[in-house]
């Protein structure tokens, strides 16, 4: 039979799409700039042929995708949105919390604040810690904010219009874009994102905050992933992240980079269906 089709649904708090009907629950967070669906294929395939091997749902975080905006970045806030939108999907039931950079963080927000929600969590290419500020992603918001959207016609206009060379990032940020009856619009809060990265060290997308010291560690297996030609992840981030999640195994995958779900799917998946049946 063929995969179970994924199912747009909305919840009072997320955003959120189903994959698979039948087996643990596993749910998706992605990055900055992503959406719910950028997980497709790896839950496609983690639920199996028949859609019976797992119950995945992709999960817009706030200020992406579908899902509400805020006026204020918060890790607390977004960890608590998605346990709203898990409690919701499946009341009394545990979840296996998958985490991709900005989403991984959240994810870890989710085990701390929500333990009893979350019986294993994998963290994918992120650390517990302050990156700086965001200032590799400040080209990327520049030319989202450069693009003349009442000028746009049609998607491939926007296309034509976007300066970014690389056409995989331009594919990425573009998948942002939304039409709204005859105009264009970001689904991304990109002025809550521009205002963060203005913010420059003080950025708190990029940071970890210290109220997550404050709070007792998250008792259950985790799953870290990192990219091996990734920089997101050092060896010296192994103490803090354990003093966290004491029972962190770290699993390195060679030739990857911080886009590990894409870089090395077949991987991810089976390292995926391992953990979530150990």
């Amino acid at each position: 039979m063929p995969s179970a089709a994924p199912e747009a649904t909305g919840t009072a708090a997320l955003n959120t799409l189903s994959v698979g009907t039948a087996g643990p629950r596993i749910a998706f967070l992605h990055g900055l700039f992503g959406q719910g669906r950028n997980w497709t294929q790896i839950a496609k395939a983690v639920s199996g042929p028949d859609g019976h091997d797992a119950r995945c749902l992709l999960v817009d975080l706030p200020d992406h995708g579908r899902s509400p905006w805020s006026t204020e970045f918060s890790f607390a806030a977004y960890g608590d949105a998605v346990a709203a939108t898990l409690r919701a999907h499946a009341p009394g039931e545990a979840w296996t919390v998958v985490g991709h950079s900005l989403g991984g963080k959240v994810a870890m927000f989710v085990a701390l604040l929500h333990p009893e929600l979350v019986e294993r969590l994998v963290v994918v290419d992120i650390a517990p810690k302050g990156y700086g500020s965001l200032e590799r992603f400040e080209g990327y918001v520049g030319e989202m904010q450069r693009l003349p959207l009442a000028q746009v016609s049609s998607r491939g206009d926007a296309e034509a219009r976007f300066e970014e060379p690389d056409p995989g990032v331009k594919a990425f940020l573009l998948q942002n874009l939304r039409r709204d009856g005859q105009a264009w619009r970001w689904q991304v809060n990109l002025d809550l994102i521009a205002g963060d990265a203005a913010r420059g060290t003080g950025s708190r997308i990029a940071d970890w905050p210290e109220e997550a010291d404050a709070l007792p560690p998250y008792e259950g297996p985790v799953l870290w992933v990192a990219g091996g030609e990734s920089r997101y992840v050092k060896r010296e981030d192994g103490e803090r992240m354990r003093a966290h999640f004491p029972r962190t195994r770290l699993f390195t995958i060679k030739g990857a980079g911080h886009w590990v779900h894409t870089d090395a799917p077949d991987i991810i998946v089976t390292a995926l269906r391992r953990f979530v049946t150990s």
